[in-house]
């Protein structure tokens, strides 16, 4: 398998930065939904025409949740399976093996060699793909609704009949190696990324990236495979989501049909892993490469996530980000990008999507001949002016549209759509939950968003991250400012760990 992207799901992960993840690891699963069109407070979100049908949920009597989302605009199905497990719930001695199972989910069964389930997707014309994050592991594909039947039988087959040897496991550890020199010993700031999440999360296994230490990696073995599957992939520890043009009868049908029959041999119990502290102490982290054209700094807080917010405040923090830095009227982007010039890019992301901890990021980039200074400082300048003085009811509400717009043209996507469902439910939130958002938006006040501002964009709370060339002559530059707790990062090529978030592969 060759890995498709990487982000902190999110997301989906950790998108940790920006600024620091042209691969994203993401984290959320749940990405921030993009918008279609152009920006603007009085543009119409009702003109998308969206799936009536609400959302049924039931369970089996294995206890595998199925959860149904009919759409009829077009004979095609998608299924997604998500298990409630990622890097997250690994041991400190096994990083990566979450990653490690679910490539080697694509080899084959007791009723299917390895490369059938594949092929038989491609023979219809399908797509697939599968993706690890720091809490759960998804699989999903997309067919002509006609053959339902065949992908849930191919996918709760290799729920519970995988067939794993040292012949197949071993060279798909040397993938994973290959994979990990690639996508981080080749990227400064993947690098980064990894340095800034293991100084931001200290005791929380968000600290540690979800494709695995390299020292980690070397050390799997058949046998740790095969525990985490015996242990984790059971059914009453996964959720399976159909959205298409089918109907919650024929799901009910095929799902007992299939699934149905596969035995629970496992229980999992409460996910309980270690938490975050407060934090109490400013850091910066700098990471210098001769490979680095161009400096970039990124600064991520701790924040709760959609999961463990109180009230309302992850609502206002979506709120916040949008207002700060999530479009072209954005505070960053109309200040350093347009008003200033002196950035070539800047903004913000509000990743929410976990069962613990979320992260709110900030990042810029400079321009022509201004400094990483000078980017930085007008981007904290901006922070003190909305702490200080707050949002205006005009940013209130363009920020509430274009975040209802995005949820709206999410819902027009079916595999996005179904995508955003099963993270809630794998990272402790209900169909409910994501039902509401809209109005959980709608409800966020001025007040609401000055308070979050207040409360979580503190110093203490903050990793900075500086990306940095280094000179002709080989030396190394002062870090832009110096804050407590530095960790200065002058890291040969290759000698850093893959960056955190989620691994999204794509089995070919």
């Amino acid at each position: 398998m060759i890995a498709a992207t990487l982000r902190r799901t999110l997301v989906p992960a950790l998108l940790f930065s920006v600024a620091f993840a042209p691969q994203t690891f993401a984290q959320d699963g749940q990405t921030k939904p993009q918008e279609k069109t152009a920006e603007s407070a009085g543009a119409d979100v009702q003109d998308v025409a969206v799936p009536e049908e609400e959302v049924t949920s039931f369970t089996l009597d294995n206890g595998l949740q199925v959860v149904v989302l009919p759409d009829n605009r077009a004979p095609v199905v998608t299924q997604m399976i998500y298990y409630k497990v990622g890097a997250a719930d690994e041991g400190p001695l096994e990083t990566g093996v979450a990653h490690f199972l679910e490539h080697l989910m694509f080899k084959g069964t007791s009723n299917h060699p390895e490369g059938e389930f594949s092929k038989k997707v491609a023979e219809h014309g399908g797509q697939e793909n599968a993706f690890t994050s720091d809490d759960y592991t998804g699989y999903y594909q997309q067919v002509a609704s006609d053959q339902l039947e065949m992908i849930m039988g191919y996918e709760a087959d290799r729920m519970s009949n995988l067939v794993l040897t040292d012949e197949v496991v071993l060279p798909e550890r040397d993938v994973i190696m290959e994979e990990r020199r690639s996508r981080v010993g080749n990227e400064p700031q993947a690098q980064l990324s990894e340095i800034v999440q293991a100084t931001l999360f200290t005791n929380s296994r968000y600290g540690t990236p979800v494709i695995g230490y390299e020292q980690d990696i070397a050390d799997l073995t058949r046998e740790d495979a095969i525990a985490f599957y015996d242990r984790y992939y059971t059914p009453s520890n996964a959720i399976l989501l159909i959205a298409g043009d089918v109907t919650v009868d024929e799901v009910r049908d095929l799902a007992e049909k299939t699934y149905g029959k596969v035995e629970q041999r496992a229980d999992v119990g409460e996910r309980i892993r270690p938490q975050e502290p407060e934090p109490r102490a400013e850091r910066t982290v700098t990471l210098r490469d001769a490979r680095v054209t161009q400096p970039s700094f990124s600064t991520s807080y701790l924040v709760p996530s959609s999961t463990t917010a109180s009230g309302n405040e992850a609502a206002a923090l979506d709120v916040l980000s949008d207002v700060l830095g999530g479009g072209s009227t954005s505070r960053l982007y109309r200040g350093l990008v347009i008003d200033k010039a002196i950035a070539a890019g800047a903004g913000s992301d509000y990743q929410s999507s976990a069962l613990e901890n979320g992260v709110f990021a900030l990042y810029g980039t400079p321009r022509g001949g201004a400094s990483l200074d000078e980017v930085e400082a007008a981007t904290k300048a901006a922070i003190d002016d909305l702490i200080e003085n707050g949002i205006s009811e005009e940013e209130l509400e363009r920020a509430k549209n274009r975040v209802r717009k995005g949820v709206i043209y999410l819902r027009d996507s079916q595999t996005a759509m179904a995508r955003q469902y099963a993270t809630a439910l794998a990272t402790g939130r209900t169909i409910e939950d994501v039902d509401q958002w809209p109005e959980r938006i709608e409800a966020v006040t001025v007040e609401d968003v000055n308070a979050v501002a207040r409360k979580y964009l503190k110093p203490e709370r903050s990793v900075t991250g500086y990306l940095l060339p280094e000179t002709p002559d080989g030396s190394q530059p002062a870090t832009p400012r110096t804050a407590t707790g530095q960790i200065d990062a002058p890291l040969p090529a290759g000698s850093a760990p893959a960056a955190s978030g989620m691994v999204e592969d794509n089995p070919s």
